[in-house]
C-alpha cells in the first residue's frame, strides 16, 4: 500500500512513460514541473504555448528545452483546444493546466463538441494530502469544481474517492462524510446526506467501500476525540482513508490549510473524464505538481 507521495511517483514510473498535453505550458513553475516529471521518466511531454517564450524561460530557468515537443501557438484559449484535442483524439494519455486561468481550462474540459466529458457526466476534483503532523495520507474532496454538490454528486464523488484510494492499494476505503457535527441535525443537510450515504454503503449501493457520517473533522480524523465524544460502532470514525466535505468552501478552506500551516503536499487530478486532468493552483509548490502529474499518470490507462 502506497504510504507517501514519493510513492506515487515510484508506481507511476513502473507503468511506463505516458504522453502529456500541457495547456498553455510556458510558465516557470509548469515547465519546471513538467520537466521533472520528464527526468523522472514519467511523462513524454507536448506543450502548447509560445515557443519564444518557452525558451526563454527555459533559458532563465537551466531547463533542457530538448525534452518537450512544442506546439507554437500564442492564444491560451486555443492552446486549450489543442491540448484536449490531442487526448480526445488519442494522441496523449493526460491532460495538464499550465499557465491558463482555470475557468478557461475548465470550459475546454467541459466542452460538448470537444469530446472529452461524457454527456451527463460528473467532474470532480480529488486530491491526496500528505502532512508531517497526520500518520496517514488523506483522499479529499472537492476542493475546485463542484461550489456545492446535490446528493447524487455526492455519490459520483464518493466513486471518484474510492478509485483514487484503490490507486493507493487501499481495497475497501473508509469514507468519512463531514459535517459540523457527528450528531445527526436534521436542519443541516451535510448531517441528514452523510446519513443517507452511510446507509447506502451499509447496504452495498455504494461498492465496495466503508462510509460513516455525518462526522464532525476531528470525530473523523482522530480516535481520542471520537471515544470522548461516546461515538461508537464507527468503523470510520479515528481512521479514514478519505474525507467527503460538503461543499467547496470547507474543503478548500482544509486543503489550504493543510498546505500552508501543516506544511503539507498534495497531489490533485480532475476526475470524470475520459483522461486525468492535471488542475494545480499558481500558489502549489514545485513537488505538488509533480506528484499530481505522477497521480495523473498513474490512473491513466
Amino acid at each position: 500500500m502506497i504510504q507517501h507521495l514519493t510513492e506515487i511517483v515510484e508506481e507511476a514510473r513502473k507503468k511506463g512513460k505516458k504522453r502529456l498535453a500541457v495547456a498553455y505550458g510556458q510558465d516557470s513553475h509548469t515547465l519546471a514541473a513538467v520537466y521533472d516529471a520528464y527526468k523522472e521518466g514519467l511523462v513524454e511531454p507536448t506543450l502548447y504555448g509560445d515557443k519564444a517564450v518557452i525558451e526563454q524561460v527555459c533559458a532563465e530557468q537551466g531547463i533542457d528545452i530538448a525534452a518537450f515537443n512544442i506546439v507554437d501557438e500564442k492564444s491560451d484559449v486555443k492552446c486549450v483546444q489543442l491540448a484536449v484535442a490531442s487526448v480526445v483524439g488519442g494522441n496523449a494519455d493526460v491532460l495538464m493546466k499550465g499557465l491558463v486561468s482555470t475557468d478557461k481550462y475548465m470550459r475546454g474540459i467541459l466542452n460538448k463538441e470537444a469530446g472529452l466529458f461524457p454527456p451527463k457526466g460528473v467532474l470532480s476534483h480529488v486530491s491526496i494530502v500528505e502532512m508531517p503532523c497526520y500518520p496517514k495520507l488523506l483522499v479529499i474532496s472537492d476542493v475546485a469544481v463542484i461550489p456545492l454538490p446535490d446528493f447524487k454528486q455526492k455519490q459520483k464523488q464518493i466513486g471518484y474517492l474510492a478509485q483514487t484510494a484503490k490507486l493507493l492499494g487501499i481495497k475497501t476505503p473508509k469514507i468519512a462524510c463531514i459535517a459540523p457535527s457527528e450528531q445527526l441535525l436534521p436542519n443541516v443537510i451535510s448531517s441528514t446526506e452523510g446519513a443517507l450515504l452511510a446507509k447506502m454503503a451499509d447496504r452495498g449501493q455504494l461498492g465496495d467501500v466503508i462510509v460513516d457520517g455525518p462526522l464532525s473533522l476531528d470525530v473523523a480524523l482522530y480516535k481520542e476525540v471520537a471515544e470522548h465524544k461516546k461515538v461508537k460502532g464507527s468503523a470510520v470514525a479515528g481512521d479514514p482513508d478519505c474525507l467527503l466535505f460538503p461543499n467547496l468552501e470547507s474543503a478548500n478552506v482544509f486543503f489550504k490549510a493543510a498546505s500552508h500551516l501543516c506544511h503539507g503536499e498534495l497531489a490533485a487530478m480532475v476526475m470524470g473524464t475520459k483522461v486525468p486532468c492535471v488542475l494545480t493552483s499558481r500558489g502549489d509548490s514545485s513537488k505538488t505538481k509533480l506528484y499530481s502529474i505522477a497521480l495523473a499518470c498513474l490512473a491513466a490507462k
